[in-house]
């Protein structure tokens, strides 16, 4: 009988958490996390909070980069996993049909009517690389558009439809894709003229900035796409199972019905990975075009009973706890209170987004005085005012938050859908405080701005 004690093993070693992580994985985590004063020890996590050894609680809004749609440790989704695994399933024997993945797609397809069949991998940037080549091969076509500033995932195939330059410099060479702006119909017309476009694949929220494609946009890019023979690829791994207030965000638009949709994330409970790509029936069927071809398209760890189980369970939860509703009037509330401010603050200039799903842009302010050390931040580094607004919700007011890309003055909320008015209190209240801190023109935010600047023009 083994000894392995995993609790015992915790106690044991738990503390070495940074130092392991610094010697075995990427060490510039912890030494990004030391910097910003982000280097928490959480003991503990359930919904929307964590608490930590001295049993103070913080508000979670940034739910695991979307991952804990539900929150942490919902439990029915526990209790999904523990009897998964106490019914010892006779999983991924490779050659049979457990019912559990026939019975998720069922269930995920009856939120997009006009799509017929999924495919499970293990992870948002799995399920775009799945759309991607189901989408070459239904067409024939080798090139893909994408947005600019759009973000896709971090693998070769992904990564080609990856807008920004930061994640693909040194990566070369990639598929031979293609940018357009997010909105700009004549760039996609223009290239879908060429006749060699597959598809294009857009976020209906780009995650990057927090940008909503335009009214009327999608449905216009679908009937340009269409008449090119090309396909319509939505990216919903962030924006899909309810955070913009819709199950889907692509169906804020009347009359949207993409060929290929790509799920993940909060599909998984927040336990296990889980990706998925849904898609029309020609589609799947031009792919697996017959037996020879069955498994041209697989996943070892696709359709794993685990998180088959945890995704039949968030899409129960969602249902009868009207998890969409819920994200729609808190979203709503969260972003009406927030956009109040901007009359108030001179830094603030912008509150948009959709359910909870929130972009708070920061922007170059009017008077003298701020404007100097507005300057200052600015010549160092673009985006270090939003880093000195995060830093003190979690300092002073213990709210984890996150900016919401590299050289972007912008912080995107993207908590747990199960929130209510209380945690939207308690952000508006602590995001008054730090901004009335702010204003001032001096103080603790302003001194670590002048830390953030030092550490920036070092390379740090």
């Amino acid at each position: 009988m083994t000894g392995f004690d995993l609790t015992k093993l915790l106690a044991e070693r738990g503390a070495e958490r940074y130092d392991l992580h610094a010697k075995y994985i990427n060490h510039q985590l912890p030494r990004m996390l030391h910097t910003i004063g982000f280097d928490k020890v959480y003991e503990r996590a359930e919904g929307a909070y964590f608490w930590d050894a001295d049993g103070q609680d913080y508000l979670d809004m940034l739910a695991g980069f979307g991952v804990m749609g539900l929150g942490r440790h919902h439990p029915v989704v526990r209790q999904a996993l523990h009897d998964v695994l106490d019914a010892r399933l006779a999983d991924l024997t490779r050659f049979d049909c457990q019912p559990l993945p026939g019975l998720l797609a069922e269930k995920l397809l009856t939120h997009t009517p006009h799509l017929d069949r999924v495919f499970f991998g293990n992870s948002g940037t799995e399920a775009v690389e799945t759309a991607l080549k189901f989408a070459r091969y239904a067409t024939g076509r080798p090139r893909v558009l994408y947005c600019a500033h759009a973000f896709h995932g971090l693998t070769t195939g992904s990564l080609s439809v990856n807008g920004e330059n930061g994640f693909r410099d040194g990566f070369a060479p990639l598929l031979p894709d293609t940018a357009v702006e997010l909105g700009d119909l004549a760039a996609l017309e223009h290239e879908l003229r060429r006749g060699d476009v597959a598809a294009l694949i857009v976020e209906p929220i780009q995650g990057k900035g927090v940008h909503p494609t335009p009214p009327g946009y999608l449905r216009a890019a679908q009937e340009l796409l269409h008449r090119h023979k090309a396909l319509l690829i939505a990216d919903e791994v962030q924006t899909g199972l309810g955070r913009t207030g819709d199950f889907f965000a692509y169906q804020h638009e009347d009359g949207v019905e993409p060929d290929l949709v790509c799920v993940a994330k909060a599909l998984s409970g927040g336990y296990v990975p889980v990706g998925a790509t849904l898609g029309k029936d020609w589609i799947f069927k031009k792919v697996y075009s017959s037996m020879d071809r069955v498994l041209v398209h697989s996943a070892s760890f696709g359709s794993n009973a685990q998180a088959m189980a945890a995704g039949l369970a968030v899409l129960a939860v969602m249902e009868d706890e009207e998890i969409v509703a819920n994200a729609r009037h808190t979203g709503d509330l969260l972003r009406t209170r927030l956009a109040a401010l901007t009359d108030r603050y001179e830094l603030l200039h912008d509150v948009r987004g959709r359910g909870l799903m929130i972009g708070i842009e920061f922007g170059r302010p009017r008077s003298l005085k701020l404007r100097g050390h507005w300057t200052m931040l600015q010549a160092a580094r673009k985006g270090l005012f939003a880093q000195m607004v995060v830093v003190p919700l979690l300092q002073r007011h213990r709210i984890l938050t996150q900016v919401s890309g590299d050289h972007l003055e912008v912080i995107k909320l993207i908590p747990p859908l199960t929130i209510g008015e209380k945690e939207v209190d308690r952000f508006v209240n602590a995001f008054t405080e730090v901004m009335d801190d702010a204003h001032r023109g001096g103080g603790l935010m302003w001194d670590f701005g002048r830390t953030l600047v030092k550490q920036a023009l070092q390379g740090g």
